[in-house]
């Protein structure tokens, strides 16, 4: 592997199954940092395409989607670093298939539990085809002030307080992601901070090792002094002795095998990571620690005395004119994301929509504050639900079953009226459910289903005046307006609507009061000494049992009743409940497999 640095300020990377926080941590690390381009090229989300939007800075930028590696990297052939947060079902797959790539050449594996048959793979074609893998079960790593894996570092306040986002002169490397974050740290205290850190992850099988990160160190030549934190298990320390050794490293290197404790265990331990468990003497800590000392390298007694050995040698290599000081510059600050700012209490937002009829943020979605558990158990039916989304109050039962009655009545009324003609015509015009069913909802309005709320509108009116039927229908003939709710193409007063009927019966046994609906009986009767088809219609007795609904329950101020009706939630049921045949319509077309439409001529008057 050896060869030298494997970032820089201009690397880009291809991010497999996208991840919000940790391309947004990415990104952040560019703008800390001065770079000019994202460090992101691409996202890798199989089976989709399109584009996420991110930060970069304060600016918000679109980052290109891919359904394929291949398609990413032909789209980005400059983008050589594969992050691959795919989970460890998924992770050797995809990332063989990255490595085939001839653009890409290294490739970082997040997940842990990658099957070891399959890590020995993906080395073996790394390696016989000069391609670095870093993990699998690693955090990834970093070149400071130039480019960063993922979530390495952790949080841009960490960043900072590690010095990482200006390169330092100190090449580190361990297995322990999380361990490397504290090292970040310690150096960054009684150093000139990190130039490039590499967790290797903590895998028996790791795509590359400490050796192999410490030879590439030792052939940059920013890098001044090298820190090396093993553990115990496996042998991996022992071929950075033989470099060691044989002189292949001429860098200082400070270096620490941590698990000393697990001889205080009168059994073998299995420590975090899968490789940390001790097979032997030449695998315990105090043996590869011996083994690092006696090759050169300079080991402390303890963890906790790592930290002055690095202050040491750094500050030799400064005495000695190896190190020259850092010019220490302020990072530019980043935006905070306006969610975490609310949060903090640091600013407050306008929202951009009101809602007071459901609330889905709980464990389970509310109507108007009752739990959609409590709606199953307590058997409320579709009346019940509109009273709480449409009205924000549990209704009385007789209520909600006049709605339900209303919907069942009113679901359809023949293929012959406008609404199911329209809905009829789209659908054997080959168009979707939805198109068919919303154009057969425009037809919806004054002339076709759509004047329930101006009978409620104008009965209401008349009555709380105290005008007489012959007065009110008179008044309307002079505005040259219709009474909304009177008359039929089809019923008379000799073959009336049977819904109608049917509502007036129900309402006069389960209403507190009627008076509304009395009122519009007492307008037909009127109407009908002047044409027979003028008779109450569905509209005029759903609009005037409304009103007594809305009246008679007790429930609803005057202010209210009169918003509903001025708002259209009487034309709402209506839309509602034509729905339902639309629908009906639209399958029936389809199943009966229809061909399209063509009005014949002899049904319509060609003239000039």
């Amino acid at each position: 592997m050896a060869t030298g640095q494997l970032f820089s300020r201009t690397t880009q990377a291809l991010f497999y199954n996208y991840k919000q926080l940790p391309i947004q941590r990415m990104l952040d690390f560019d703008f800390l940092c001065g770079r000019e381009t994202p460090s992101v090229a691409g996202i890798i989300n199989p089976g989709s395409e399109g584009f996420q939007k991110l930060f970069f800075g304060q600016e918000e930028i679109a980052i290109p989607v891919h359904a394929s590696i291949e398609a990413a990297c032909a789209a980005h052939p400059t983008a050589d670093v594969f992050i691959n947060f795919a989970s460890f079902r998924s992770a050797a797959a995809s990332s063989m298939s990255a490595l085939k790539q001839p653009t890409v050449r290294v490739v970082a594996i997040i997940a842990e539990g990658v099957p070891e048959s399959d890590t020995k793979q993906l080395i073996a074609y790394a390696r016989a085809n000069n391609k670095v893998v870093i993990g699998p079960a690693t955090v990834g790593g970093i070149q400071a002030g130039a480019f960063k894996i993922g979530d390495t570092a952790g949080t841009i306040d960490n960043i900072i307080h590690c010095k990482l986002y200006r390169p330092g002169s100190v090449g580190f490397v361990s297995k322990s992601g999380g361990m490397s974050n504290e090292l970040y740290n310690t150096i960054g205290r009684v150093s000139d901070g990190i130039y490039e850190g590499i967790a290797i992850g903590g895998d028996v099988f790791p795509g590359s090792t400490l050796s192999d990160h410490v030879l590439r160190f030792n052939n940059i030549p920013q890098v001044k002094m090298i820190v090396v934190l093993g553990e115990l298990g496996g042998r991996d320390e022992y071929s950075l002795v033989e470099a060691l050794k044989q002189g292949k490293v001429t860098k200082p290197v400070v270096a620490w095998v941590s698990g000393t404790c697990a001889r205080l265990f009168k059994s073998e331990v299995q420590f975090g990571h899968a490789g940390a468990k001790s097979g032997g003497e030449m695998e315990s800590a105090q043996a590869k620690n011996q083994a690092l000392k006696d090759a050169g390298a300079v080991v402390p007694t303890s963890y906790e005395a790592l930290e002055a050995a690095i202050k040491e040698t750094f500050d030799k290599l400064v005495e000695e004119g190896k190190i020259m000081p850092v010019k220490e510059i302020t990072p530019p600050p980043i935006p905070e994301d306006l969610n975490s700012a609310i949060k903090s209490g640091k600013v407050r937002a306008p929202t951009h929509i009101i809602s007071t009829i459901s609330d889905d943020r709980g464990e389970e979605p509310c109507y108007a504050g009752v739990p959609m558990s409590s709606i199953v158990e307590k058997g409320f039916g579709v009346g019940d639900v509109i009273s709480l989304l449409w009205f924000k109050r549990s209704l009385p039962r007789y209520c909600t079953q006049f709605i339900e009655i209303c919907i069942m009545l009113c679901a359809d009324h023949g293929p012959c009226v406008s609404g199911a003609h329209n809905t009829i015509v789209t659908a054997r015009a080959g168009k979707d459910l939805v198109s068919s069913l919303v154009s057969g909802l425009l037809t919806i309005g004054p002339r076709f289903g759509g004047a329930i709320d101006d009978a409620a509108r104008y009965f209401k009116d008349a009555h709380d005046r105290g005008l007489t039927p012959y007065e009110f229908v008179e008044n309307m003939k002079k505005k040259g307006i219709r009474v909304p709710g009177i008359g039929h193409r089809i019923k008379n007063r000799d073959n009336k609507d049977k819904r109608v009927e049917l509502l007036q019966k129900f309402a006069r046994t389960h209403f507190p009061s009627v008076k509304y609906m009395e009122y519009a009986v007492q307008v037909e009767a009127y109407t009908l000494t002047k044409a027979n088809n003028l008779v109450l219609n569905v509209d005029g007795a759903i609009g005037s049992l409304f009103l007594d609904l809305l009246a008679g329950s007790g429930m609803f101020t005057k202010q209210e009743i009169d918003e509903i009706v001025e708002i259209g939630y009487l034309n709402g049921l209506f839309v509602l409940a034509r729905s339902i045949g639309l629908i009906g319509h639209t399958f029936d077309q389809k199943r009966l497999k229809q061909p399209l439409y063509r009005h014949p001529w002899e049904d319509v008057l060609y003239t000039k």
